[in-house]
């Protein structure tokens, strides 16, 4: 509903309303103006008499007649009695059926379907007088008019038509859905089904059915394939075989009726299906070790087999990846035989079976051979030795050239292997401060085959205990968004990160916290920002260097050097009181950091127009503290007042931004206002 209210302007005015995503926007033309309103929405024109003669006093657009005026003119330049008010809209009914006309008035009311009378309240009474009667409308578009007139006292009018939804009353169907339309996507084989929204008012929903060709859709009741009230569906579920598949759609009111389907809409689908893996891969088998593998298995039944793949790999189960492709073998082909490498290792083998689409099966059973050659390197290490430093352990050793250089080494340590070296030395940079360690090498062949044990050594890692010196040239410098820190990079080479202390006073001492994971720029650099609301406080800073084994100086030693800075003062001269405001709170988001701009500031606020007691605001007013002038400057005024939010993309970079917000009415008068800060 849309009231009429009094205004101080020359000319009269009428408002245009028009339904935008649910949402009825209103724009203002002249009472002369051609008024279009955007069905279901109702075109009202007020009238100074009781005849509807004439031209009407104002026009504009109400999306429900439901109007309590009083003792009130309706509308500026109305009487506040003897005028007339109609209203008339023209709407698409889709397959119509009963409805329920409701009406009730001070004084009279008349309510018309194109044209014909269907209610009849008409005289000056003092007291509310209703009716409902039921009325059946025919399928497609209709006129609706409902007029109304006050003579004397108060006025008051009220209408509503809605649709009778009972199974035992309504028993017409929907129309069958219109413009039926289905799109496939190759890639994910997904089908896209849509229509066009039915008009029924007491439309419940859609009912989507699938079926393969060659197939019916089968006897009522038919089998769903899915409900929804959106006029697209999207099937995940089609079987990617190659198929032809047929949609159609069923409309379904509220009593339950059920439209005839549309025609049916055709879909062809991608061939995904792979053929069944082949089989009796898995009864080949040799006794001991092998030089020759030969494999059959049984020959599958597709009728676009194309051939067969056969894979080998050293480790179980087989992956099937290019790599471990040996063969690939014809249509008719079920067999395969080669040497393999001789190399002492385990070899499996699995089979595939691919159409001529290129879709590959899943791995048949597996078969297993070993082979030959598993003898152990003879060469040994000798000599081991190491050299203890203050983050690893360096081993190195020597051992018989005679017969090449190409050896590789695997180095064990408490008995466990923990790296390979190609050469006569590895450093072992995963030991603990104080920790005794036993170390063995043994040479490796290139079938993982181990040779003799090195004799062991035992070393007992001291590490490094010794925390990085005094951090030197430490500022803190106030800013407009905090407290700004820089030093001296630490000249230790193990340096790790920094902690930085942050201290109060309080109570006659200084004390101390670590805000090191509070700050924006983590602990790794040499300078960081304290943010926080520049208000003037003093602080003392401390920031100890750590090094990777967590070595620190005490911050509480005298070592550490301290340096003190008192917070610049940036909070408005100006108090935002809050309290008394409509306007429940507001908040400023940081999406500067998101966006890349650290100007950015998005804000919101909360504000419910029936709690207001100055009443509905026409749009709200955002303000932002300007220092240079000591006054809050007005950045924006809103579209209207369902718009509770603006962005601001002109904000200074690195300061602290104050922003309040009020509320302001039709006459111009702003509310108590309501403010929050934020930091760049």
């Amino acid at each position: 509903m849309t009231s009429a209210r009094r205004t101080t302007a020359t000319a009269a005015t009428a408002v245009v309303l028009a339904t935008a995503g649910g949402l009825l926007t209103a724009a203002t033309t002249t009472a002369n103006a051609a008024v279009t309103c955007a069905s279901p929405v109702f075109k009202r024109q007020f009238y100074a008499n009781t005849t509807f003669s004439g031209t009407p006093q104002k026009t504009d657009c109400d999306s429900a007649i439901d109007q309590n005026w009083g003792t009130g003119a309706p509308a500026s330049g109305l009487p506040s009695n003897n005028f007339g008010v109609r209203w008339t809209v023209t709407r698409d009914f889709g397959s119509g059926g009963p409805f329920t006309f409701t009406a009730s008035a001070l004084d009279g009311i008349r309510v018309y379907l194109d044209g014909t009378r269907k209610i009849d309240l008409w005289k000056n009474v003092s007291s509310t007088v209703s009716k409902t009667v039921n009325v059946t409308i025919p399928s497609g578009r209709h006129t609706l008019r409902v007029d109304y007139v006050n003579w004397t006292g108060s006025a008051k009018v009220k209408f509503t038509y809605t649709p009778r939804t009972s199974a035992t009353v309504d028993t017409t169907k929907p129309l069958t859905p219109t413009a039926p339309a289905v799109t496939y996507d190759q890639a994910t084989g997904a089908a896209k089904f849509t229509w066009a929204k039915n008009k029924e008012m007491d439309l419940a929903g859609y009912r989507v059915y699938r079926r393969l060709k060659g197939t019916s859709f089968g006897t009522k009741p038919l089998a769903t394939l899915a409900t929804t009230t959106s006029t697209s569906y999207t099937d995940t579920t089609l079987p990617k075989t190659g198929d032809i598949y047929y949609y159609e759609v069923r409309a379904y009111d509220k009593a339950g009726n059920v439209s005839p389907g549309t025609a049916d809409q055709g879909v062809t689908t991608v061939d995904t299906t792979a053929p069944a893996a082949p089989t009796g891969v898995e009864d080949n088998w040799d006794i001991g070790l092998t030089t020759e593998v030969e494999l059959r298995w049984d020959q599958v039944a597709a009728s676009d087999l194309a051939g067969y793949r056969v894979y080998r790999s050293t480790t179980y189960p087989v992956v099937l990846p290019e790599a471990n492709l040996v063969s690939e073998r014809g249509q008719y082909e079920s067999y395969y035989s080669e040497t393999p490498p001789a190399t002492g290792d385990w070899y499996y083998y699995v089979v595939t079976a691919v159409d001529t689409h290129g879709n590959e099966s899943a791995a048949s059973g597996t078969a297993m051979f070993e082979t030959w050659d598993r003898t152990p390197p003879t060469v040994a290490a000798q000599d081991l030795k190491a050299v203890d430093g203050e983050h690893d352990v360096t081993l190195s050793w020597s051992w018989d050239q005679t017969w090449g250089t190409d050896t590789t080494f695997k180095v064990f340590r408490n008995g466990s292997a923990i790296g390979s070296s190609y050469g006569t030395s590895f450093v072992d940079t995963s030991v603990q401060r104080s920790t005794s360690y036993t170390y063995t090498v043994r040479a490796v062949d290139g079938a993982g085959n181990l040779g003799p044990v090195s004799a062991s050594l035992t070393v007992d890692h001291v590490g490094d205990y010794t925390a990085p010196g005094p951090v030197t040239g430490l500022t803190a410098t106030p800013v407009e968004n905090g407290i700004k820190l820089d030093w001296d990079d630490s000249p230790a080479a193990d340096v790790a990160d920094y902690q930085i202390h942050r201290g109060v006073y309080a109570n006659g001492e200084w004390t101390y916290t670590d805000i090191s994971d509070s700050l924006p720029y983590g602990t790794t650099w040499s300078q960081n920002l304290d943010r926080m609301l520049p208000d003037g406080e003093s602080y003392r800073y401390k920031v100890v260097a750590v090094d990777g084994d967590g070595n620190a100086l005490d911050a509480a030693s005298a070592e550490v050097p301290t340096v003190g800075a008192t917070e610049l003062d940036m909070r408005p001269t100006e108090a935002t009181p809050g309290d008394g405001s409509p306007i429940a709170s507001m908040n400023v988001d940081d999406y500067g950091v998101l966006l890349g701009a650290e100007g950015i500031r998005s804000m919101g606020w909360d504000y419910n127009a029936e709690q207001d007691p100055n009443g509905p605001a026409a749009h709200f007013r955002v303000y932002r503290w300007d220092p240079a002038t000591a006054a809050y400057v007005k950045l924006t005024d809103t579209a209207d007042a369902n718009t509770y939010s603006y962005t601001d993309s002109h904000a200074k970079a690195g300061t602290t931004l104050f922003y309040r917000v009020t509320a302001v009415y039709a006459d111009g008068t702003e509310s108590v206002p309501v403010g929050a800060h934020t930091l760049t």
